[in-house]
């Protein structure tokens, strides 16, 4: 399956007032194709995959996962992991050129992707089945600046869970952020050498970032700055029954440290309900 990527727009465009910018239905309109032929520079899939190690692939595991939807595929990069683990993967992503990008990463490490683009709002309307496991990751929730977008988004990540599957999902630490207690790094999640992803603005409903790159490209990425709390009520009152966060891919950590939080959110009935 190959997507053509040529009709996305050539260049980034947020209007006069780019902080006025907050709205969901933008993402497709900034990751333009330049900026995602950059993304593999950010990403460095060798550094990412060093710096996580095989937590993904550990949770899943453990959780009994085999059949995975990958929600955000972006370039490819966890999905060929898991595919690699042996894991029965879709890929699904709201941006052609991501997938068209993943869909090529892919053929170059001799994995052939299934691949659906889909708006996660309206996720079962594309993806007609049910599954162990759905990942959301790269910090790609943060692209839904309503809250009914939000919650519409989860309670379709839920619906496509089979009974007691689990939905992994994380963020950047932007509690950090907004109380002004940390800089961010892309020592985990960005890897790439000389490559900068720096916050330009940050306010309780935008966090806009700054990436340049080594050949003077710039580009730009305007998203919700989601507090790790309000993620964690969320995730409770779609339905799932625990929640466990984990920072920079460990249990134990103080809040102000973490570069990113990952959620781990089982669908399986607690009786009397837990969280970690």
């Amino acid at each position: 399956m190959t997507l053509n990527s040529q009709q996305q727009p050539a260049q980034q465009h947020f209007g006069e007032d780019p902080l006025a910018v907050r709205d969901t239905n933008h993402y497709q309109n900034e990751y333009i194709h330049p900026f995602v032929e950059h993304w593999d520079q950010l990403i460095d899939w060798d550094g990412r995959a060093e710096s996580e190690g095989d937590f993904f692939i550990r949770s899943l595991r453990e959780l009994g996962a085999k059949k995975v939807l990958d929600v955000a595929t972006g370039t490819g990069f966890h999905s060929v992991r898991l595919l690699r683990a042996g894991f029965d993967v879709t890929s699904a992503d709201g941006s052609p050129t991501m997938l068209a990008k993943a869909f090529e990463n892919a053929r170059k490490r001799n994995f052939l992707l299934r691949t659906a683009q889909a708006d996660w709002r309206w996720l079962n309307r594309d993806i007609h089945d049910y599954y162990d496991a759905v990942i959301c990751l790269g910090n790609s929730f943060t692209h839904l600046h309503d809250e009914n977008d939000r919650r519409k988004a989860l309670a379709e990540f839920y619906a496509t869970l089979k009974h007691d599957g689990v939905l992994i999902i994380d963020q950047r630490n932007y509690d950090a952020l907004l109380d002004h207690k940390i800089e961010p790094t892309h020592n985990f999640y960005y890897c790439g050498d000389n490559v900068r992803a720096t916050p330009e603005h940050v306010d309780d409903s935008l966090a806009r970032f700054r990436y340049e790159f080594p050949d003077d490209e710039v580009f730009h990425l305007n998203m919700f700055p989601l507090r790790k709390n309000y993620v964690r009520r969320l995730l409770r009152e779609v339905g799932f029954q625990r929640v466990t966060t984990y920072g920079d891919f460990q249990e134990t950590y103080h809040d102000n440290e973490p570069d990113f939080f990952i959620h781990v959110a089982e669908k399986g009935y607690v009786e009397g309900g837990e969280e970690e």
